[in-house]
C-alpha cells in the first residue's frame, strides 16, 4: 500500500485568468480542459507529464484570504486508495470524502486527493467536476517534462513529525536530509519519496534556535505551511530559462563570485561556465552526476510560492551547495524587498 505518483496539482488564485496565462504564454503549457461548477472556475493546464489546475470562484476565498495564491490540493495516485485513506487517517489526517472522490488532510491547508493508479496519468480528467475540454491550440514541444519534486515549507519543530506522517499516512521513504546553515540562520530540510520515484516532497522548517530568516517570513506571509515552489523538470535548463525569460519569467540573481569559484569546485563543467553565467543557472553534483537549477521569483502579491527549473545529468540529490546558493539569492530578494 502506497502512494506512487502526484496525479495533478491544484493552486487556488484570486486571478484566474494572469494566472493561467502566466503558465500558457511564459511556461508554455497546454489548456486541457475547463470547468465551473461547485463554486469553483478551473483550468486545466498540462506540459510534459505536469498537470495543474488553476482555480478560482468563492470555494477558494476562505484560502485566498488567508493564504493567498497557492497549493491547496496535491493529488496522489494510490495503489489502493482505501488503504491510502486508512494509513493516512491513522497517521493523523483527516479524511474529506465527497461521493465522487476521497480527499485527506495534509500539511496546512493543503489537502490530497486520492485517486486509484490504475486510471491515473494520460488525458484523465480530476473526478467530480463537469469538464469541457478546450478548444485552443495544443503546446509545442515541451521544455519542461516532468515535476521533479514539491518544496514544502513547515514550522519550525514539525520537520520530524511530518516526515514520520508522509512515511507512516502515505508509504512514503525517507531518501536524505540537510542542514543547511547561512550567518546567524539556519533550516532543516527531509525528502521523502514514494516507491515509484513519481512522488519527492522536500520538507524545510527553520531552526527555531537561530534567528529568523526566509522560511519564518515565508510562514508570516502564507499564514502558516504551505508549498513554497514547484520544481520542474527540463532536458535543458539554460535554454529552457532563456526561453522563459524572453516570455517574462523573472528569475533569482546569482552573485558573480558563485562562478569565480566554480571552476576550481567543478574543473569539469569549466567549458560550461560562461553558458551558465549568463543565465545565472546553478550547478552542483553527487556522486551519480551533476545537477542544474535555476528558481523564479515568485508571481504572487504575497511573495509565497515560486517555481524551479531543474535539470539532472544522472544527479539524484538536491544540490546541498545549491541550497546554500538559493538561501542566499531569496534572502537577497527579502532583504532589498524591506
Amino acid at each position: 500500500m502506497a502512494a506512487q505518483d502526484i496525479e495533478y496539482v491544484e493552486l487556488y488564485t484570486d486571478d484566474k485568468q494572469s494566472t493561467v496565462e502566466y503558465f500558457t504564454q511564459a511556461f508554455g503549457f497546454a489548456e486541457v480542459a475547463r470547468s465551473d461548477d461547485h463554486g469553483k472556475h478551473s483550468v486545466l493546464v498540462r506540459q510534459g507529464d505536469v498537470r495543474l489546475v488553476i482555480t478560482d470562484g468563492p470555494a477558494t476565498e476562505e484560502f485566498i484570504e488567508c493564504h493567498g495564491a497557492g497549493i491547496a490540493d496535491i493529488a496522489l495516485a494510490c495503489d489502493d486508495v482505501t488503504a491510502t485513506r486508512d494509513s493516512a487517517v491513522a497517521a493523523g489526517a483527516t479524511a474529506a470524502d465527497q461521493p465522487d472522490q476521497t480527499a485527506v488532510s495534509g500539511f496546512g491547508a493543503v489537502r490530497h486527493t486520492l485517486l486509484p493508479a490504475a486510471l491515473a496519468g494520460g488525458d484523465r480528467l480530476p473526478p467530480g467536476r463537469a469538464w469541457l475540454p478546450a478548444a485552443g491550440p495544443t503546446a509545442a514541444a515541451p521544455w519542461i517534462r516532468s515535476l521533479d519534486h514539491v518544496a514544502v515549507c513547515l514550522p519550525g519543530g514539525t520537520l520530524e513529525d511530518f516526515a514520520d506522517f508522509y512515511t507512516a499516512g502515505f508509504g512514503l521513504a525517507r531518501y536524505s536530509g540537510e542542514y543547511t546553515e547561512l550567518g546567524d540562520q539556519a533550516m532543516k530540510s527531509i525528502v521523502v519519496r514514494s516507491p515509484s520515484g513519481g512522488i519527492t516532497c522536500t520538507l524545510l522548517e527553520p531552526d527555531k534556535t537561530r534567528s529568523p530568516g526566509q522560511l519564518d517570513a515565508f510562514l508570516d506571509r502564507n499564514d502558516g505551511p504551505g508549498v513554497q515552489h514547484l520544481a520542474f523538470g527540463v532536458t535543458d535548463v539554460v535554454a529552457a530559462v532563456s526561453q522563459f525569460k524572453s516570455r517574462g519569467v523573472e528569475f533569482l540573481g546569482t552573485p558573480d563570485t558563485y562562478y569565480d569559484m566554480l571552476a576550481e569546485r567543478l574543473p569539469d563543467v569549466r567549458a560550461e561556465i560562461a553558458r551558465l553565467h549568463s543565465s545565472s543557472v546553478l550547478v552542483d553534483h553527487d556522486e551519480w552526476g551533476h545537477l542544474l537549477q535555476l528558481f523564479t521569483r515568485s508571481p504572487y502579491p504575497r511573495n509565497t510560492l515560486f517555481y524551479e527549473l531543474i535539470q539532472r545529468r544522472g544527479a539524484r540529490g538536491f544540490g546541498s551547495r545549491n541550497i546554500r546558493a538559493l538561501y542566499e539569492a531569496v534572502e537577497r530578494d527579502r532583504v532589498a524587498a524591506g
